[in-house]
Parts: structure tokens; sequence; C-alpha cells
């Protein structure tokens, strides 16, 4: 009774929205996508941030695309793939106009020696932040032939690499989808509109 009292309410409904965002993090629970487009649903009319104090991934590769939102929209995102990955001190967060003002939907895992991870993980970001390392990459490759399984299309600009390390990660991205994300010790909170950075 709780729950559908929660729901007719507009707070109640932002706050239900927000938490595939985090808890599929698609923000996700999906298999990737192949293709131009990175992810296979319409994208909310919202960007959010996610941070990390340290990504390290396998299996890495990135390439321009396309994401539609639910009004046919289009947004050109920079996709990026990664096989497996770990996140220390993850924060997620996403903040909504509403009639009481802004709201905010502040997540938070992976703290301490026990980071957030996810596998098949992509990411349809406009925004990059952070000190990176990579293993063995290689720039210039034909997105169609990049290392991963997602791929871009024929005669695109891409990227690829064995591994990659970024500390102090900030992102700006309108998707993220995983066929595993694992959130530990997570924690959701409403907020007036704070933000990851």
């Amino acid at each position: 009774m709780k729950f559908r009292t929660l729901t007719r309410s507009r707070l109640g409904r932002a706050t239900l929205a927000a938490v595939p965002v985090a808890a599929a993090s698609a923000l996700l629970l999906g298999g990737v996508a192949q293709g131009a487009v990175p992810v296979s649903f319409a994208v909310s009319g919202s960007q959010f941030q996610i941070s990390a104090s340290k990504l390290d991934g396998t299996g890495f590769s990135q390439y321009a695309g396309v994401t539609k939102d639910t009004e046919g929209g289009e947004h050109a995102v920079a996709i990026a793939n990664i096989k497996q990955a770990t996140l220390s001190d993850l924060c997620q967060s996403v903040v909504t106009d509403t009639p009481l003002g802004k709201v905010g939907v502040l997540i938070t895992a992976g703290g301490g020696k026990n980071p957030a991870s996810a596998s098949d993980l992509q990411i349809g970001m406009t925004g990059l932040k952070g000190d990176s390392s990579f293993t063995n990459i290689r720039i210039g490759v034909d997105a169609s032939t990049v290392n991963t399984e997602a791929k871009g299309s024929a005669g695109d600009f891409a990227q690829d690499a064995d591994g990659i390390t970024i500390d102090g990660l900030q992102q700006t991205a309108w998707s993220t989808q995983a066929s595993v994300f694992t959130l530990t010790g997570m924690k959701l909170e409403l907020t007036d509109g704070e933000t990851c950075f």
C-alpha cells in the first residue's frame, strides 16, 4: 500500500524513476547493444553524473554514436565499452525540476575496500575528466573492428585497449547499461539538487 501511495505523488514518481538509474544503473540491466546507437531504450530528458575515485577496467573501446529520447530527439554521445570494470567510491546523481522545486537523487556505493563492479558496461557520455592510463591502446581503429563485442559503424574513428584505469573519474552521460552491475553498500537519498561534482 505504501508503494502505491508513493507512486501517486509527483515526488514519488521522480524518486522511483531514478531508482533504475542506480539499481539497474540503466542507468542499467540490459545486454550491450550492437551498432551506433549505444542503448536499446529511449533516454530520459536529463543527463546524469557519475564519479569514482578510481575505475579499473579490461576490454575497452570508444567511438561516436547517437542516442534518442522518447520524442525522437537525437543526442550525440561518445560510446565507451568496458568488458569488466570496478569503480571505487562510486557516485551517481540526477536532478529534476518538479512543482516542489529541484529534486535530486544521489546514489553512492563501492566505498572502502569493496568497489562496485560491472560486466559488459556501456556508457553514452557527453563529458569525461580524470587521469587516464591505457594498456595496449590502439588509436584510429575503424569503429567496426574494435576488440569489444559492441562495435561502431564502419569508417568511423575509434580507439580500443586491453586495459584502462581512470583516477578521479568525473563523467556526464545520457545512458549507462551493463549485463551485471553490483553496487556494494549502496545508499540512495533525495536531495535538493546535490550532485556528484
